[in-house]
């Protein structure tokens, strides 16, 4: 378990760097899911453009300009808080190595080092469009297709994705947010379909702004957030956010951290030995969701009984031997490991849905598709995974079960529909 790049550095190859606290595993996944989708997303809409699925529209542009004030200061401020936290970090040493992001979400900094980076920034920014600058600016009209605006598409996926599944995980866990408002200000507790919907709702006023086809963009879409999915879920099951899933309890964990049979009185002492942290989560010891299931011997016991050790909420019990004030924590009885599960699950459907990207006749088929396919994928791994229940309602779903059944559903509804209904009235 390797909540930052620290303890996978320290653990592979036994160096002992403290700047690489600095690289949130977690964050970085994310990072990888993004370029991985950024350059599936790009390969799609190139391929729909080479079969004149899309027109380029046309832009004017002015060319041979000095870079203006506001580009100065922009590129200033992007340079000044990153060296003033970067900086700041090794400079404030033991203090920012203790608790990173801790230290990232502070005020805490190092003003130089901000101040000498923003200027370096802005100074290159300068250059480069005098080197660039013309006797008198002229303007040009450029052609600019989709797989032009691929960057674009992927910031505005990025930030409405990240508000809305944080939104979202707010709404679901509202109880705990009142209680304890600042716990959700970090980078970790994010839903997925928040993500999904607010996100896609930006990308549809983008899309319409430059006439782009949405439901050809969609379809491109439908592989490009599939692989994002199952790339960002190992960020999950490399740093044990939390979203894992329900005890096995056919297994515990021993004091050292290691996980080994047990029957049923071993489990209910490890949930009595640990009942103040069980009975906050789940209200009693006998409310506390789990599945008995032997790993077979073929296969290795953390697929089916995994207890996150050093994960990056610090929850369970601390390892006797470990000094570090954060990420010393493993789970007292392991759970399934979930994440894995939709890693390995979304791959899968990712290679089907490339290899029916061809197949489908009608625009936006390939998309309610992954509709179908995302919305049973993430029903069928709500049934081990622990997320809030909305008890008041019949059968007390998740939110997960509600968004993914509504998924199915509407997949199902769209394919038939656009089947019927050709792009060009779309």
């Amino acid at each position: 378990m390797y909540p930052n790049l620290y303890f996978l550095l320290k653990s592979w190859f036994g160096v002992d760097w403290p700047w690489a606290r600095l690289v949130n595993m977690f964050g970085f996944f994310v990072a990888i899911a993004f370029i991985g989708a950024a350059f599936v997303l790009s390969r799609e809409l190139k391929r729909k453009e080479a079969a004149g699925l899309f027109s380029p529209t046309e832009e004017t542009i002015v060319v041979g300009k000095p870079a203006s004030i506001t580009e100065l200061v922009i590129n200033f401020l992007i340079g000044f808080l990153f060296g003033y936290k970067i900086i700041g970090f090794f400079v404030l040493g033991a203090v920012a190595y203790d608790d990173p992001q801790g230290f990232i979400l502070s005020s805490q900094g190092n003003m130089i080092g901000g101040i000498l980076l923003g200027g370096l920034l802005a100074f290159i920014k300068w250059w480069e469009r005098r080197k660039q600058e013309l006797p008198k600016p002229e303007e040009r009209k450029v052609r600019i297709y989709p797989h032009d605006r691929v960057g674009d598409i992927v910031i505005i996926a990025v930030v409405f994705g990240f508000a809305g599944a944080k939104l979202f995980h707010i709404l679901e866990n509202w109880q705990d947010f009142t209680k304890d408002p600042a716990s959700y200000l970090s980078f970790s507790g994010l839903t997925f379909y928040g993500g999904l919907i607010v996100a896609g709702v930006a990308v549809y006023r983008y899309a319409r702004k430059y006439n782009i086809t949405f439901r050809h963009l969609l379809d491109a879409f439908g592989p490009t957030m599939m692989i994002a999915y199952a790339l960002g879920r190992i960020g999950c099951q490399v740093a044990g956010d939390g979203d894992w899933g329900i005890a096995n309890s056919a297994y515990v964990s021993t004091p050292q951290g290691k996980v080994v049979l047990s029957d049923t009185s071993q489990f209910r002492q490890a949930l009595v030995a640990n009942a103040e942290e069980y009975k906050s989560q789940f209200g009693s010891l006998d409310e506390v969701p789990h599945m008995r299931v032997h790993a077979p011997g073929f296969l290795p016991t953390w697929l089916f009984a995994y207890n996150y050790p050093h994960n990056v909420l610090s929850e369970g019990v601390r390892f006797p031997d470990c000094t570090d004030r954060q990420y010393c924590s493993f789970l007292p009885v392991p759970v399934f490991p979930t994440p894995f599960y939709e890693t390995v699950a979304c791959l899968i459907l990712f290679g089907i849905l490339m290899a029916l990207r061809k197949k489908i006749p009608f625009a936006g088929g390939l998309f309610a598709i992954y509709m179908i396919f995302n919305g049973i994928e993430r029903f069928l791994v709500e049934t081990i995974r622990v997320n809030t229940k909305y008890e008041k309602l019949p059968l007390q779903p998740t939110q997960a079960e509600i968004i993914s059944t509504a998924l199915v559903i509407a997949g199902i509804i769209l394919y038939f529909y656009w089947k019927k209904r050709p792009v060009a009235s779309a």
